[in-house]
């Protein structure tokens, strides 16, 4: 394949793949109350970047972050929130490129992408929505903005991971020429 082939094949499927993902976000199985769902559309995002790589995988997230807030209806306190929980927490999923290539990448991938994504929103959710911090969630007293964000984002973000990592591993063999790129070369 050429270069110039290989380059619009990686924005052909980088849309596909980014409509994929918004389109499965906008199916949850689950929502939270102030934010954050158990959905599938991770899956397709971290199949894009681990094929093409960290580059092309946080412009991907950050283009996702941009449509996620569009089509989200914008669930955000303000600017600090939109460049946070969407705009930041989106793109650093394209970290899960950083193991492009190896025969491990996709799950590797997952655990990094989603691991990046909640550290932001911990951080968001303990600073910026401090204030929304309800007295008791999930049955406990809380009493620092800190330990309420850890539970509110690692309860969906936990869940999320270990749904990709599932599907990942039932798709790995039949799909692992392409979990590797291998059809790109």
């Amino acid at each position: 394949m050429t270069r110039s082939h290989l380059g619009t094949r990686m924005l052909c499927e980088g849309a596909l793949f980014v409509a994929a993902a918004l389109v499965l976000d906008l199916l949850p199985l689950w929502e939270m109350p102030w934010g954050g769902s158990i959905s599938l559309c991770m899956a397709p995002f971290f199949f894009f970047a681990c094929r093409w790589g960290v580059g092309p995988g946080l412009l991907a997230g950050f283009v996702l972050g941009v449509l996620e807030f569009m089509f989200d209806g914008g669930f955000a306190l303000g600017w600090q929130s939109i460049i946070g929980d969407y705009l930041v927490a989106f793109t650093v999923l394209g970290l899960a490129g950083l193991f492009r290539g190896k025969n491990w990448s996709i799950f590797a991938g997952t655990v990094v992408g989603c691991a990046a994504r909640f550290l932001v929103h911990y951080v968001v959710g303990a600073t910026i929505w401090a204030e929304y911090m309800p007295d008791v969630f999930f049955g406990m007293t809380m009493t620092t903005p800190w330990f309420y964000s850890l539970l509110y984002n690692g309860f969906y973000m936990g869940i999320d991971m270990v749904v990709c990592l599932v599907i990942f591993a039932l798709l790995l063999k039949p799909m692992k020429k392409y979990f590797l790129a291998q059809d790109l070369r």
